[in-house]
């Protein structure tokens, strides 16, 4: 099953002075997500962004606002995101007790639940959380910091688009790490349709020309 190739960057590398001010630049030059990285500074040593300020950001932008919940207590922090206005919210296989439930409880809150998956965590750990799932996220990078140097983990993508087609599911699959005109294509080819382009994205003069070109090159290498 096929579906929309989107492009979600992540606004670590955004000015935070004038944050409200980029949003909106990038939904005008026309990406499809805003990936917001949660860090507790427990489950990965860095702090980030808090729910407050997604809140007070969510009535000034119409686009889709995903949580990628990297904290040692996602159960705790999920509901706090969802209610801050964030569509999808994404929680660690690593960090979850009880990851069934975790999603589960996320769906049942009125939000996309999503599943991620840090390079060392092999694919078959969804197999049976498909049922509860609306996305998967694939770390091509150790979660944490910005600006890390792309793992190439093709194989454990094609695995998981595998699984998602033979049960016929509607579940997007997501890469984020190291995402860029040079790696993109290869994700997009082994079976990913969201792609998260933090550093790479933001270092265009012309974001809008950058958003084109990864679309571009992620479709191209789907074709």
């Amino acid at each position: 099953m096929s579906r929309n190739i989107e492009i979600a960057p992540s606004v670590l590398p955004a000015d935070f002075s004038r944050l409200g001010e980029e949003l909106l630049d990038l939904e005008k030059v026309g990406v499809d997500r805003i990936h917001w990285d949660v860090m507790d500074g427990v489950f990965v040593p860095n702090i980030s962004i808090g729910p407050d300020i997604i809140k007070s950001c969510r009535p000034h932008s119409s686009i889709h606002y995903e949580a990628h919940l990297m904290v040692a207590r996602p159960d705790e922090m999920a509901p706090l995101y969802i209610d801050a206005g964030c569509e999808t919210v994404m929680v660690h296989a690593e960090a979850c007790t009880h990851l069934h439930r975790s999603l589960d409880n996320i769906q049942k809150l009125g939000a996309r639940s999503g599943v991620v998956l840090n390079p060392h965590t092999p694919a078959n750990v969804v197999t049976h959380l498909l049922e509860v799932t609306d996305h998967i996220l694939v770390m091509t990078v150790n979660p944490g910091f910005g600006g890390q140097a792309y793992i190439p983990l093709t194989g454990k993508i094609a695995e998981l688009k595998a699984m998602v087609d033979a049960g016929n599911h509607e579940i997007d699959i997501e890469v984020d790490g190291g995402i860029s005109a040079s790696t993109i294509a290869e994700c997009a080819a082994a079976g990913a349709n969201v792609f998260v382009s933090g550093s790479a994205l933001f270092k265009y003069d012309d974001r809008a020309a950058g958003v084109a070109e990864l679309k571009s090159l992620a479709e191209a290498a789907r074709s």
